[in-house]
């Protein structure tokens, strides 16, 4: 890896607004080499200070994704309703957990709407650096923009997918429970911080190395097994602790970030019920005790990428 090299640009092109024919500034050194614990404040408020940028690439992100497309924003749609037909037949039905857990389409889906999301930000983020190359290496604005347009796209298409899952809830006539749709807002921030955080380093990553692309794909491939979205959390409960005696194997299985997210979207937006031996499908435990834990700890991840990512971007033009 090349040492970070800063590239000086008039303090005028930095800032968003700057009208055409101003009196040259002072040069002014962008991406200059900071420590490691420092800068997070200022790179934060340089992102704000963008965000009407930010705002039209994410625009600009829906509008690419569909374009020319007959169907437009429709295709957000067919790719969670194929998995579910697909899971909901292959599991549902031939393997009987359609017996057993009921309205199972409508369990699927509540967690197939969070892993959606988590994919397409993690997807997304890994290549936006390397596919915005030109813009990159000629204009000067913040690159974390870039991946965070990713994540504002892919909160758009999960607030679409939500409108499906209400039309699941009208067609079944079963409603969730309003006691625990706070869990929702919870872990979808938990999600958006956990997703952002990984982006920015894999779109860092990717840079450097494009072998990232696939890692992230076998990555995600063993993640989705990891998390029960297709299978309830009790199985992994009775085989790991009941059947072995393997608590500790247990909890590091439930340590995993999206296993709480799903848990807590199929809490709170799944009518629920119990399973033949009366034990509740639902999680349990306090998944707010859990959700808030997990929220610090990835606003702590959040801070360490975007430092990485920072220490990193200084040598994006000359890698790309």
């Amino acid at each position: 890896m090349l040492p970070d090299r800063p590239t000086a640009k008039t303090r005028h092109q930095r800032e968003p607004g700057h009208l055409a024919g101003a009196a040259e500034a002072p040069l002014e050194l962008v991406h200059a080499p900071r420590t490691f614990a420092r800068g997070f404040v200022r790179d934060a408020a340089d992102i704000w200070a963008y965000r009407e940028l930010l705002g039209n690439l994410v625009r600009k992100e829906l509008k690419v994704r569909y374009k020319d497309s007959m169907l437009g924003f429709l295709w957000t749609l067919v790719r969670p309703l194929l998995q579910l037909f697909v899971y909901a037949v292959a599991i549902g039905v031939f393997l009987g957990a359609g017996r057993t857990i009921p309205d199972f389409g409508v369990y699927l889906f509540t967690g197939l709407v969070a892993w959606t999301l988590f994919t397409d930000v993690i997807g997304g983020c890994t290549g936006t650096i390397v596919s915005n190359a030109g813009l990159v290496k000629k204009v000067y604005f913040p690159r974390e923009l870039f991946p965070l347009s990713v994540v504002g796209a892919a909160v758009v298409n999960f607030a679409l997918q939500l409108l499906v899952l209400a039309a699941a809830y009208a067609a079944t006539g079963s409603w969730p429970q309003p006691g625990d749709l706070l869990l929702v807002p919870l872990a979808l921030v938990v999600l958006i911080v956990f997703g952002t955080a990984l982006g920015l380093v894999l779109a860092a990553a990717f840079v450097y190395l494009r072998d990232v692309q696939y890692l992230v794909e076998v990555g995600l491939l063993l993640w989705f097994w990891m998390t029960p979205i297709v299978y309830d959390w009790t199985k992994v409960k009775d085989n790991l602790v009941s059947g072995a005696g393997l608590t500790w194997l247990f909890q590091i299985y439930l340590a995993n970030p999206m296993a709480n997210v799903v848990l807590a979207f199929q809490k709170a937006l799944w009518p629920g019920g119990d399973t033949e031996r009366g034990q509740p499908f639902v999680y349990d435990g306090d998944l707010y005790l859990r959700l808030g834990v997990l929220l610090l700890a990835c606003g702590a991840l959040l801070w360490c990428a975007q430092r990485i990512f920072a220490r990193t971007q200084g040598n994006f033009a000359q890698e790309l």
